[in-house]
C-alpha cells in the first residue's frame, strides 16, 4: 500500500513540474502592447543574444517600461515599432528600451512608434537602451 502511494505521489510531482511551466509559458490574448495603432497580446520564449552588424535590423524596437515623472497615463501598454502585417515586422524578436518623459511635460497614451518618434523629435520623451534582447510574437487580442 506504501509503494502504491509513493508512486501515485510520484506521478502527480512529475505531472505538475512538467505541466507548470507549460502553463506560465502560454499565450497571453489579453492587451500588452500597442503596435501601429492596435493592441495586441504576446507570448514570451526566449531571451536572445544582442545583434552584431549583420543582424541588427532583425529586431524591432519595444518600450516595456515608462518613467512617467508621475502618475502612469491610464490604458499605457507597451509600445512596438511593428506588428504582424507590417512589412518592417521581424517575427517578433525585440529590442528592449526604457522611455523617460520629460518632467515638464504631461504624458499621454501612445498606441503606435510613429506618436513615439513625434514625441522624441519633439524632446518630450527620450529612449535608453535596456540591453534586453528577447523572442516574442505579438499575437491578436481575443
Amino acid at each position: 500500500m506504501l509503494r502504491k502511494t509513493s508512486s501515485i505521489l510520484l506521478l502527480v510531482v512529475l505531472s505538475l513540474v512538467v505541466a507548470v511551466p507549460a502553463l506560465a509559458d502560454a499565450p497571453n490574448f489579453s492587451p500588452a502592447v500597442y503596435a501601429d495603432g492596435r493592441a495586441f497580446g504576446t507570448k514570451g520564449t526566449t531571451s536572445l543574444p544582442a545583434p552584431n552588424a549583420h543582424n541588427a535590423q532583425s529586431y524591432d524596437a519595444l518600450i516595456n517600461e515608462f518613467d512617467f515623472h508621475g502618475e502612469p497615463v491610464a490604458g499605457q501598454l507597451g509600445v512596438a515599432e511593428a506588428a504582424p502585417g507590417n512589412p518592417n515586422y521581424n517575427g517578433g524578436r525585440w529590442i528592449a528600451y526604457k522611455a523617460i518623459w520629460a518632467s515638464d511635460v504631461t504624458p499621454t497614451l501612445l498606441t503606435s512608434w510613429a506618436q513615439v518618434e513625434m514625441e522624441v523629435q519633439n524632446e518630450n520623451l527620450t529612449l535608453v537602451l535596456k540591453n534586453d534582447y528577447f523572442q516574442c510574437p505579438l499575437l491578436p487580442v481575443k
